[in-house]
């Protein structure tokens, strides 16, 4: 050994713990007390939701650990945990997203894979379209047809600025849909649409103009000043480019207003999804052979949808020509954003 240098034993060396050392469980808590609600507001990693039990306290979450990177959209049943009063400066968390019964997505684009949640669990889908003003254009209605087939939800068509031009040449583009039309014009009474609103957590859908946000606040008086409540989850700030559910007066439901859809892709969107909309489609397209895009002739020239006769034969060549058009355009449709309020 060479003069001053140190001699070592074993007492020198350290030794790192292994990690299974370290006492670790998959075994998460039960949170047998967390109690149900709804997401009302999404803002930068925080949610307001409104508890079942009353649904007039907004309360302020964050999504728990054990979540992960587990998506939580406006409408979807979660378990919360925390301080629940509501009161300012107080945060909850979620620690359980229930199964979704209906989805509204979209993509980017009709390329783009990645499907963006706009809405969970919505009922139904009020697709609002001036009659004039801007006109009126049947390929957005048709792409938010394909949407709400695919994902589960009821559309229902509502005509603004009915002043301006006469609902029944538009509306008979879908007549053979079947798809409840009501017009919604700024002096038409709402008895209609409130009867299919009444009881339902509704997302509305429209381009910048078609005069939904006037809808919006005739359904919601104050709907100016609860779009602040519920949108800014105590961050302060209301952005125009997520979904805000608002409830009806009189706990009558919910609207989700869903501002800045700058696109409509639908990617995500299969033939299939949209026959099975139609109990009749469904069951007729049981008989088609495998791979059948029920496009009918030439690709298809055994599909069983050639087989019905009277309404469900019309409805089948209406469904036809919807997914014609809505898988030739090959981008999805632009939607102007909506200014912030």
């Amino acid at each position: 050994m060479s003069r001053g240098a140190r001699s070592y034993d074993e007492s020198d060396v350290r030794i790192r713990p292994g990690k299974g050392s370290r006492p670790r469980t998959k075994n998460r808590p039960a949170h047998a007390d967390a109690e149900t609600a709804m997401v009302v507001s999404v803002d930068r990693g925080r949610w307001g939701c409104v508890l079942d039990d009353d649904p007039d306290r907004r309360i302020v979450t964050m999504r728990a650990r054990e979540l992960g990177r587990t998506p939580i959209v406006v409408g979807d049943r979660v378990g919360v945990v925390g301080d629940l009063s509501g009161r300012p400066d107080t945060l909850a968390r979620i620690v359980r997203v229930q199964d979704r019964t209906t989805v509204l997505r979209r993509t980017a684009d009709d390329t783009d894979p990645y499907e963006r949640i706009v809405v969970g669990n919505a009922d139904q889908l009020l697709i609002v379209t001036a009659l004039a003003d801007p006109p009126p254009r049947t390929g957005f209605v048709e792409r938010a047809l394909a949407a709400a087939y695919a994902g589960g939800l009821d559309p229902v068509l509502c005509l603004t600025k009915s002043d301006l031009a006469g609902p029944a040449e538009f509306a008979a583009h879908f007549a053979d849909l079947d798809l409840p039309v009501i017009v919604a014009g700024r002096d038409d009474p709402l008895d209609d649409l409130w009867a299919v609103l009444d009881g339902k957590l509704t997302a509305l859908i429209g381009h910048s103009g078609v005069g939904k946000s006037t809808l919006v606040n005739r359904l919601v008086p104050d709907a100016d000043r609860a779009t602040g409540v519920v949108s800014g989850v105590g961050k302060g700030r209301h952005t125009s480019t997520q979904s805000v559910a608002l409830p009806l007066p009189d706990g009558r439901g919910w609207v989700v207003d869903t501002p800045g859809i700058r696109s409509f892709g639908l990617a995500h969107v299969t033939p299939g999804q949209i026959v099975d909309a139609f109990d009749d489609l469904r069951d007729a397209v049981e008989n088609c052979p495998r791979g059948c895009t029920h496009l009918g002739p030439p690709a298809d020239p055994e599909c069983a949808l050639d087989t019905l006769e009277g309404a469900s034969a019309r409805r089948a060549m209406a469904v036809r020509e919807l997914l014609v058009s809505v898988g030739s355009t090959g981008a999805a449709e632009e939607t102007p954003e909506e200014p912030t309020p």
